[in-house]
């Protein structure tokens, strides 16, 4: 592999939820520490499930594991890193200041925002030189930090007295208020992170077009910042030998190189490492060691019948959410699960019953356009533009509380503006202006990948909260974004995963976080499931069998109501492959 030629003290492996980061991470300290060097693997993933790939637990302190000389893991627990986090930054002013200002301080900082930042505080100790890492030869890093976070880092110093004068309107400036105390540290992580001699970041992804161009952008994007010692990793490429005689291999081969011969510019000087599919679950020493070595699958199908698996189609679950006549529909998942697509098919199932639709997105990297390939009646489309909601605020803030400002005032306003945090407020303005357009038609948002969202979550908490307070005792009648969000007549929120064991673990937090909300899912659709197919290729019988394990945790442990939505052999673009794909046709 060439990512573990002569590699440097820090690795770091970032990629879409479900693409097998996790995996590979696992399977190079296992390789490292075989070969007797000293290994520390470091999960900055608030769904870690690296204490079960290895059978052990291990948590928010550096433990041994037993199974591998050498090797040390660490699991960095986001909310308790949050937690001392806040206390740090709280913790001196309580007593000091009104206790009004500290109830605002604290609710400053209890978003996701902070969650990042504080996250990132914990491991930046481990980049730089210190007793805690002295003696190892090796940190693995299963997550990376993202761009969103780096930039937080690098932005100027003056903010404190900035917050003092009350005069930020961002979100984030609580969160920001402790990064001060720590600069040093950070600039020296980041330094390190910068460093290719020190520092080798991995990107992980699969053979998909989609997920192609979203690594794309994650290389710019860290490149842009300094990190530009990338490697590509392609995990799961089905091998030729198994499309001999079966449709759905022969169909996926040809999709999957079809993608790697389209592979973006940018990706194209980077090294690159393929990784073949494997039809065991990746649990387990004898897995991991397995992964990374290129071997055959040459195990035959002990039981050749169909799986024969009945459950309901994705339009069995639209006949629920027709009943209402309109609502909001949220699909929400993990990066790389199918939410766009099975978004649009939802809306194309609607719109194809007579229904009135307006399906959106909050997704940066959603190309709904693509997706339906077509128009149909009924069905309107558009899009939350991060960028433009983005502009169209910051000229707003500077044209009504910048106007009131002196010429410094106005300078450290328009530093504020340009956090990243800005983004969260402006999206969720729009956010609530689409939200009330689900009075009168059903809208079918697409959303973010998972850790925006929340933060989408958290913007429409605060203003429920601020909402709340501001009306008291009085009479009034009133509704916030929040409260249709917790209302299931008025919104349906589907949670989206791939009956794999990561991607269901990853749901299940999700899910815990949305509950912690007062959101209760309403139904989860396992997508491009090869159990809900036919197949004679023996690895993929293997993994379909496997699926059935995930599947039935899924409807036993965490959803009565859902459905499971076939792969399918050719991409579902176009209107007639989504109303395929919803089982409507």
């Amino acid at each position: 592999m060439k990512f573990l030629d002569q590699p440097p003290r820090f690795l770091f492996f970032t990629g879409k939820g479900g693409v097998g980061k996790t995996s590979i991470a696992c399977a190079t300290v296992i390789q490292l520490a075989e070969t007797g060097k000293s290994v520390l693997l470091v999960s900055t993933d608030p769904a870690s499930n690296v204490g079960q790939v290895f059978g052990i637990s291990i948590g928010n302190n550096i433990t041994p594991v037993p199974a591998i000389q050498n090797l040390s893991a660490l699991e960095i627990d986001p909310q308790a890193a949050a937690q001392l986090y806040r206390d740090r930054i709280v913790g001196p002013v309580r007593g000091i200041l009104p206790d009004a200002v500290v109830k605002g301080i604290e609710e400053q900082l209890s978003g996701a925002c902070t969650t990042e930042i504080a996250a990132f505080d914990e491991f930046t100790s481990l980049l730089i030189d210190s007793p805690l890492t002295a003696g190892y030869d090796h940190i693995i890093f299963d997550t990376a930090p993202t761009g969103h976070t780096i930039r937080l880092l690098q932005l100027p110093g003056a903010w404190s007295g900035f917050l003092e004068e009350g005069k930020g309107d961002a979100s984030c400036l609580g969160p920001l208020a402790g990064l001060e105390k720590q600069r040093e540290q950070y600039k020296a992580a980041v330094d390190a992170l910068a460093d290719g001699k020190r520092t080798r970041l991995i990107l992980v992804a699969r053979a998909q077009q989609s997920t192609l161009r979203e690594v794309a952008r994650t290389h710019e994007e860290l490149a842009g910042i300094g990190l530009k010692q990338q490697y590509l990793v392609i995990n799961g490429i089905l091998p030729k030998a198994e499309t001999r005689n079966d449709e759905l291999a022969a169909a996926i081969y040809k999709r999957e190189q079809a993608a790697l011969n389209a592979i973006p510019e940018v990706l194209k000087s980077l090294p690159q490492d393929n990784v073949v599919l494997k039809p065991f679950d990746l649990v387990g020493l004898e897995a991991l060691r397995q992964l990374l070595i290129d071997t055959p699958y040459h195990a035959h199908i002990a039981n050749s019948s169909p799986i024969n698996l009945d459950k309901p189609s994705l339009s069995k679950l639209v006949d629920g959410i027709a009943e209402d006549g309109h609502g909001l529909v949220m699909t929400m998942g993990k990066g790389g699960v199918g939410k766009t697509t099975i978004a649009a098919a939802v809306a194309v199932e609607l719109a194809h019953r007579g229904l009135p639709v307006l399906l959106t997105t909050s997704d940066p990297a959603a190309h709904l356009s693509d997706t339906l390939n077509g128009a149909l009646d009924n069905l309107t489309v558009s899009r939350i533009d991060p960028h433009e909601e983005t502009e169209r605020y910051r000229k707003h803030v500077l044209d009504t509380k910048g106007s009131k400002l002196d010429a410094q005032g106005r300078a450290l306003l328009e530093e504020d503006l340009r956090s990243p945090c800005t983004e969260e407020i402006a999206v969720f303005q729009a956010f609530s202006r689409i939200i009330r357009e689900a009075g009168k038609k059903f809208v079918v948002m697409d959303t973010a990948p998972t850790g925006h969202t929340l933060l989408l979550l958290d913007a429409t908490g605060a203003y429920h909260r601020e909402v709340t307070r501001q009306m008291g005792n009085t009479n009034l009648h009133y509704t916030t974004p929040m409260m249709q969000l917790q209302d299931s007549k008025q919104t349906k929120v589907l949670i989206v995963t791939l009956a794999e064991k990561t991607p269901v673990l990853e749901a299940a937090n999700l899910q815990v976080d949305l509950r912690r909300a007062g959101i209760e899912p309403w139904a989860w659709v396992i997508n491009n499931s090869i159990a809900a197919t036919v197949t004679n290729s023996p690895l993929l019988h293997q993994r379909a069998l496997n699926e059935l394990v995930e599947i039935n945790a899924v409807e036993q442990q965490y959803s009565k109501r859902n459905a499971v939505v076939a792969m399918l052999k050719d991409e579902p673009i176009g209107l007639a492959r989504l109303l395929k794909l919803a089982g409507g046709l």
